[in-house]
């Protein structure tokens, strides 16, 4: 007879770590030819954020680094003083990085991308030789 974790656990999550809890946890969503990427990055100021754009794709990386004031001597310690998460999103090419508005307030980042008004045809015909 098998365990019955088997069927409830994730079999991955032994083998490694779980990479959602460190990963930024995100919403994204479409309005009014609008893309609106909501990011939760707690316990970062707005400082700590850097937003890039290139080639398509949205890049934002969270990195804080504290440094040692103290000289204690810790028999545990888990809250890290250096922390780096980040996050890419493949947006498209031929936006106008001028028009991406990014927004900071209570540990959410809100990004919104106007879509790229011109129409691309991504649909390619390839004849058969």
């Amino acid at each position: 007879m098998l365990p019955s974790r088997i069927f409830f656990d994730n079999f991955f999550d032994e083998i490694e770590p779980k990479k959602l809890d460190k990963m930024m946890k995100c919403d994204i969503y479409e309005e009014d030819g609008i893309y609106h990427i909501v990011v939760d990055v707690p316990g970062y100021k707005k400082e700590d954020i850097n937003i890039e754009y290139e080639n398509g794709y949205l890049k934002i990386v969270a990195a804080h680094t504290e440094e040692e004031k103290d000289n204690k001597k810790y028999m545990r310690r888990e809250r890290m003083a250096t922390s780096r998460c980040e996050r890419s999103f493949y947006l498209g090419e031929g936006l106008n990085e001028d028009e991406i508005k990014a927004e900071f307030k209570d540990g959410i980042l809100k990004v919104s991308v106007p879509k790229n008004e011109k129409e691309v045809n991504t649909k390619k015909v390839i004849n058969i030789d």
